[in-house]
C-alpha cells in the first residue's frame, strides 16, 4: 500500500538545507532512544572501493505501531522553523523527533526500509515501510502478516543506494556521533544505555576529559545529594552545559548551569541525584518568599546551599581550564601578529610582558570578551589597553573593562586588584 506524506516540496528543501549525513544518523538513534530503546545498533560494510554497500540502525524499541502509521511518517511541518528538530528545554525525553528527521536519509542514501515488530494486544505485529529518495513525499508500506505469540519488539533501518564510505563514517560521523550522545549515555548509565558499532559497544569516554563523584550533604535536614561531575574535551553539539536533576536515577529536569553562557568552551554536565528532588517544583524562582504545599521548591534552604556549593565548585574546576585557554589565546595572537610592534627590543621587554599579563588575567576573568572579534578588532582592543596602561590611566582601565564585562562582586575585587597591582609601563 502507498501513502502520499503530508509534507510540501517547499518543507523538502528546507530540510535538504538543514541537514547534512552526521544529523541525519543521529536523528535515526534518536529515534530509537525515544521509543524506549537501551541498545542501538549500528552496523556497516564497505566494498573495496571503501563505499558503503550497507548500512543499518536497529533498536529494542517498542516498534512502530501500524495504528499510528501516519502519525509517525506523516509530519505537518510547513515553515522553516517546525523543520528545525529541537529537542525539548527541560527534559531528555526526545519526543518529537520523528516525523521530517525520519526522512534525512537522503543525505546519504537513496533508499530507506523500516522493518519493526511491535506488541499488540493480538500479539507480536510485524511490518515493513519503505521511502526512496525520488519519492520523498510517498511512503509504501506492508502489515499484512498476522501476528505471533512470540517475537523481539524493535526496529531496524536499512539503508541501500549510499553514498557515504567508510572513510567518512570512521573519521566524521563516528567523533560527531561521540559528542552528540555522550551526555545522553552518561545520564542512563545506570540503566546500561549503549550504543554498539559493528559489534563493539561505542566508547564515549575519548569525550571525557575529567570526571569525578562525590557527595553533598545538608545537615539541618540530613539531605544527600549525589553528584556526578563530567568536563568534557569537546563541545555536546546543541545541548550545551547543563545540571541534571534525577531522583533515583530518573531524570527529573535538566537545566543550564551557571557557567554555561561564558563562552569559554569549558563544556561540562552535572548529574544530581536525590530522593529531594521527588514532587519538587521547578518552576518556581529561588527568590520566591512562597513556600511549596507540596514537595519543595527554588527558595528551600537545600536548593540554594546546592546551586550555591556547585557553583562555587565549577569555578574552581574552571580556573586551570581557563589558564590553558588564556595560554592558547595569547599564542594565537604571537602567530597572527595582535600585539603592538615596539621601536626596540628594550622597549619591548619593558613594556610587552605587562600587558600580556593584563590580557592573559582578563581572558581568565571573562573570556567572552576577546571572542568573535575579528584580526582588526582584536588589534584595536590590545592597542587601547596598551595605551591606557601607559598613561597609567588605572581608573579608566578598571571602569572600561567593568563596563564590558558582567562581572560578579568578588570578580570586580579581583579586576580591581589586577589593575592596582599592575607597573605602569614605561615610555
Amino acid at each position: 500500500m502507498s501513502v502520499k506524506v503530508n509534507i510540501t516540496s517547499k518543507g523538502i528543501q528546507k530540510v535538504l538545507k538543514n541537514y547534512n549525513e552526521k544529523q541525519a544518523i543521529a536523528e535515526y538513534i534518536w529515534n530509537g532512544f525515544d521509543a524506549n530503546a537501551d541498545t542501538i545498533e549500528i552496523d556497516y560494510v564497505a566494498n573495496a572501493l571503501g563505499l558503503l554497500e550497507s548500512l543499518t540502525i536497529a533498536d529494542n524499541g517498542y516498534g512502530i505501531n501500524f495504528e499510528r502509521l501516519q502519525q509517525k511518517f506523516d509530519p505537518f511541518y510547513e515553515s522553516e522553523k517546525s523543520l528545525q528538530i529541537v529537542a525539548p528545554k527541560h527534559t531528555s525525553k526526545m519526543h518529537g523527533r520523528n516525523g521530517v528527521g525520519r526522512l534525512t536519509f537522503f543525505t546519504f542514501a537513496h533508499n530507506a526500509t523500516w522493518q519493526t515488530t511491535y506488541q499488540s494486544e493480538q500479539g507480536f505485529c510485524y511490518g515493513e515501510i519503505q521511502i526512496s529518495t525520488g519519492g520523498l513525499n510517498s511512503y509504501s508500506h506492508d502489515f499484512t502478516a498476522k501476528p505471533t505469540v512470540t517475537g523481539k519488539i524493535g526496529t531496524t533501518v536499512s539503508f541501500t543506494n549510499l553514498r557515504i564510505g567508510e572513510q567518512e563514517m570512521n573519521e566524521l560521523v563516528l567523533p560527531y556521533l561521540i559528542n552528540e550522545f555522550c551526555w545522553f549515555i552518561e545520564l542512563n548509565k545506570h540503566k546500561n544505555y549503549s550504543i554498539i558499532v559493528n559489534g563493539e559497544t561505542f566508547d564515549f569516554s575519548s569525550n571525557v576529559k575529567t570526571l569525578e563523584e562525590f557527595n553533598l550533604f545538608y545537615p539541618d535536614t540530613s539531605v544527600t545529594f549525589k553528584i556526578k561531575y563530567v568536563h568534557w574535551k569537546e563541545n555536546l553539539h546543541k545541548e550545551l552545559s547543563k545540571y541534571y536533576f534525577l531522583a533515583g536515577g530518573e531524570e527529573i529536569y535538566k537545566d543550564y548551569t551557571t557557567l554555561n553562557k561564558k563562552s569559554d568552551d569549558y563544556f561540562h554536565s552535572i548529574y544530581i541525584d536525590s530522593d529531594f528532588f521527588r514532587d519538587f517544583d521547578f518552576k518556581s524562582f529561588e527568590n520566591e518568599g512562597q513556600v511549596a504545599i507540596f514537595g519543595a521548591a527554588k527558595s528551600s534552604p537545600e536548593y540554594r546551599f546546592l546551586i550555591k556549593e556547585l557553583t562555587a565548585y565549577l569555578k574552581e574546576k574552571r580556573k586551570p581550564f581557563l589558564k590553558e585557554y588564556a595560554n592558547r589565546l595569547i599564542e594565537a595572537y604571537e602567530q597572527d601578529e595582535i600585539f603592538p610592534v615596539y621601536a626596540d627590543e628594550n622597549e619591548k621587554q619593558l613594556n610587552k610582558p605587562e600587558l600580556v599579563s593584563l590580557i592573559k588575567a582578563l581572558c581568565e576573568l571573562e573570556p567572552k570578551l576577546f571572542n568573535s572579534l575579528n584580526t582588526d578588532q582584536k588589534k584595536t582592543l590590545v592597542r587601547l589597553i596598551g595605551l591606557l596602561m601607559l598613561s597609567d590611566q588605572r581608573d579608566e582601565l578598571y571602569e572600561m573593562f567593568s563596563g564590558m564585562m558582567e562581572l560578579e562582586a568578588d570578580e570586580q575585587n579581583e579586576l580591581l586588584y589586577l589593575i592596582k597591582r599592575l607597573h605602569p609601563i614605561k615610555v
